[in-house]
């Protein structure tokens, strides 16, 4: 066995069949011939009664006193009780993160979460995720790789943190699952991106536009009474727009809408009398058991997007969008006094913190309640500026 040199392997013959050459002075260290004139540089050794061989590198791709030394430390972990083929043949059995991301959409998303929930996930997973990590295996993926594609989307903080989100769950999972060590998610201190929370809300000439639209369209009959009477009940319950749109007629009892399902679960919303005044008037269809029917038969409304954006034009309001008229329902609430718990609990809320973004908007009764006050104590002391000013000279 002579000592391999880039001359003695590049001087081998090609054969009809694959051959090994072993070094003479590294033990289990040797080059396979192939029979394409291949050759690779290769470490072998015995594990558990079995020959173990671990393939190094290619002869043009690395050079032989790289592949020595590689070899010189794949036979130290073997001297340390290691198995690096076996570990090696793990790593190339591991799944990838695509792979984990079907696991996860199948096993979690789809048992766990609600429609409107996973459409998001698939989104995620489907631009964001794969894309950037989808060939990497799972055991790779370190934190700067997410805290580079969570960097990517920078100038879209708002789906940047949802898709870290998704990921950190998704490791979360795959570490329960044994595909890693625990305690190794690697979205671990990515740090979230401010996020400005958009609040618009209408004035009350702006409702007195949008009513106005919705009335002559419905009059018109350039949207159909179903559409018309989606965007008044969500102006008039603040529910969301999926519960408007998916919502049944057995859902309508006396004490309000009673929905088995939202995105907080059961809950029972109330119906005011303008509302109940606005189902009335719906036509009904035999057969068809939601509220906003839609084009197909025994199906409700599914694209509400398109209707709002031509109402919306019309009305001048181009930049509200359909939430923007929960937003709206909260808004009046919060500013005509009543109390920030009992919003959260005509909203659905379940957490008090998601409700406190509009606190800010009792500022202002409060403030209209001193101003009102003040001058009626102003009028009772007859304080006038010539008086003030009096005061000041004679002080």
């Amino acid at each position: 066995m002579p000592k391999l040199t880039k001359r003695i392997v590049e001087a081998l013959p090609i054969e009809a069949k694959d051959y090994f050459v072993w070094d003479s002075q590294i033990a289990g260290f040797g080059v396979r011939v192939m029979p394409s004139g291949a050759r690779t540089y290769q470490a072998q050794y015995r594990k558990g009664g079995r020959t173990r061989r671990v393939s190094i590198g290619r002869h043009g791709k690395i050079t032989v006193d790289e592949a020595h030394k590689l070899a010189k430390e794949i036979m130290g972990d073997v001297a340390k009780g290691e198995n690096p083929a076996e570990e090696i043949a793990q790593h190339r059995r591991a799944p990838t993160v695509a792979a984990l991301c079907e696991r996860f959409f199948d096993s979690h998303v789809k048992e766990r979460c609600k429609p409107s929930t996973q459409g998001e996930y698939r989104r995620a997973i489907d631009l964001f995720i794969n894309p950037a990590l989808g060939s990497f295996k799972v055991v790779d993926v370190e934190r700067k790789d997410i805290a580079d594609l969570h960097h990517k989307f920078r100038d879209k903080p708002y789906q940047a943190n949802r898709t870290l989100g998704v990921l950190s769950k998704m490791f979360n999972l795959a570490e329960i699952w044994g595909l890693r060590p625990d305690g190794s998610n690697p979205c671990r201190h990515v740090p979230k991106y401010r996020e400005v929370k958009r609040e618009r809300f209408l004035s009350q000439h702006e409702l007195q536009r949008l009513g106005q639209v919705l009335a002559e369209v419905e009059r018109n009959g350039t949207e159909t009474p179903f559409v018309v009477a989606a965007f008044r009940l969500l102006i008039l319950t603040g529910c969301r727009l999926g519960e408007i749109q998916t919502l049944k007629w057995e859902y309508i009892t006396p004490h309000g809408m009673e929905l088995p399902d939202s995105k907080t679960g059961a809950r029972r919303i109330p119906l005011p009398q303008a509302a109940r005044d606005v189902l009335a008037a719906l036509p009904r269809t035999p057969g068809n058991p939601y509220v906003i029917e839609g084009k197909l038969e025994r199906k409700y409304a599914t694209d509400l997007q398109h209707p709002w954006r031509r109402i919306r034009d019309q009305a001048r309001l181009s930049d509200v969008r359909i939430h923007d008229l929960r937003h709206t329902y909260a808004s009046n609430a919060v500013s005509s006094g009543m109390p920030i718990q009992m919003v959260g609990r005509l909203l659905g809320h379940t957490q008090l913190q998601t409700t406190m973004r509009y606190a800010h908007l009792a500022d202002d009764p409060v403030r209209q309640a001193a101003e009102k006050n003040a001058e009626m104590l102003g009028n009772a002391l007859n304080v006038t500026e010539n008086d003030a000013r009096k005061f000041r000279v004679v002080s």
